[in-house]
């Protein structure tokens, strides 16, 4: 498995646009799969009944992202890949948490529920007292549910593979994993028995859907059809039977209320098992959520700092937050869901501490205490407040009780 599991994750949010083109219709709808997914099989199957359903011609062309190595799928990739080589993307990852807002992707129904799993190994030991070994795919939202977990150190793995391999080879004592990947392993490894449980985040629940260009709208309702047809009279059942999440591990999904703010559960008797630079334990970083009786003023910030954050930003967190904090596989960074213009959930200074605590996923606490800051700088200027000529520091950032309500320029400082 070449291309990681991740990547087709994350391509879930991306900006991608492509075109039902009149001039292949003589060779039918050029349908293209992920290279590597662990669902290759299930996605051609559904798309070939689905296709057949709806009375539509079909070409399977699984070498549309050919190009992709361990590197994943890049926006630049399926755009090439939608424009050129396919028109619809099968066993495309959605997650009503973590997509973004604006796609300009038209999406089927879905097709198969699923999502990330805590995997074991069926006879597995009682866990000593010291810290579990949790593996997962780097840059996942596999890690960003692990790197919650309590008591853990981490083995991040290049793809779903691997990681589920990192368990059955005892590496790992357990594997937050997208399930299919654990199907498609033991179809090549019958031996091996897991137990399977249903990973406790928000982040773990996503569906495989069908994914349209820009001109997808005249198909993607006769494929929605197709779908509801086949659920109706069974064979998408037939289908999926094997892939579905079992339901010991679909009765241990969370309220999705629970998680609304973080990224994931917590323990009051909770420690971290990460350090940061200087020796300072990192914090549970919990988010403080508004007082309606306290008043206070946004914390200042300069035009300095924000160039600054963007450029930390770009390097650190737009792999999970989208370059344009619009939501990857992590919640977005701007827009109503995250600052609203009015009745804010969180303060400034709670969502700074938990950032500055908790982030980046793969080594939470690596920057330094200004760069959080000019970060945060970054996020409040791209919400809608105004640079002024004081410096945002992280004492200041993290002491703020005032809402985080955007849109208005009034909300710090003057503009210089």
């Amino acid at each position: 498995m070449k291309t990681r599991l991740n990547s087709i994750a994350m391509a879930g949010a991306l900006l991608a646009s492509g075109a039902l083109m009149p001039g292949h219709a003589s060779a039918g709808v050029r349908v293209c799969t992920f290279p590597g997914s662990p669902s290759t099989v299930l996605d051609e199957a559904v798309t070939r009944e689905a296709f057949r359903t709806a009375g539509v011609a079909l070409t399977l062309a699984p070498g549309g992202f050919a190009g992709s190595d361990d590197d994943g799928v890049s926006l630049k990739e399926l755009d090439k890949a939608l424009a050129r080589k396919c028109d619809v993307i099968a066993g495309f990852p959605r997650s009503s948490v973590a997509d973004g807002s604006n796609s300009k992707l038209t999406f089927s129904r879905a097709y198969l529920h699923s999502g990330y799993v805590s995997v074991t190994m069926h006879e597995s030991a009682a866990q000593t007292s010291g810290a579990e070994i949790v593996a997962a795919t780097y840059a996942s939202p596999a890690q960003l549910i692990a790197v919650q977990q309590p008591n853990v150190t981490l083995d991040l793995e290049n793809t779903a593979e691997q990681t589920v391999d990192a368990v059955a080879n005892g590496h790992a004592q357990r594997a937050i994993v997208w399930y299919p990947a654990v199907v498609a392993y033991t179809k090549t490894h019958p031996e091996q028995r897991f137990r399977i449980a249903q990973a406790e985040s928000a982040y773990a629940d996503w569906h495989l859907v069908f994914a349209f260009g820009k001109n997808g709208a005249a198909l993607q309702p006769r494929i929605d059809a197709a779908l509801a047809k086949m659920e109706s009279n069974g064979r998408l059942a037939a289908l999926t039977r094997g892939w579905t999440l079992p339901r010991l591990a679909q009765a241990s999904v969370p309220e999705a209320a629970e998680f609304a703010y973080r990224d994931g559960p917590r323990r009051a008797d909770f420690k971290w098992p990460i350090m940061r630079a200087g020796g300072r334990d990192i914090g549970q970083g919990r988010f403080i959520k508004v007082d309606a009786a306290v008043s206070a003023d946004a914390p200042a910030f300069d035009r300095a700092q924000v160039a600054h954050g963007k450029t930390l930003y770009s390097s650190a967190c737009a792999k999970c937050h989208g370059p344009e904090l619009q939501g990857l596989n992590a919640p977005a960074l701007r827009g109503p869901s995250f600052a609203p213009t009015a009745n804010a959930k969180l303060t400034i200074g709670g969502v700074y501490g938990y950032m500055a605590n908790n982030m980046p996923a793969d080594r939470p606490g690596k920057m330094k205490p200004q760069d959080y800051a000019d970060i945060m700088a970054f996020l409040l200027y791209s919400n809608g407040y105004s640079a002024g000529k004081s410096k945002l520091t992280d004492e200041s950032a993290r002491a703020s009780s005032k809402p985080l309500n955007a849109g208005s320029s009034l909300n710090a400082g003057t503009s210089p």
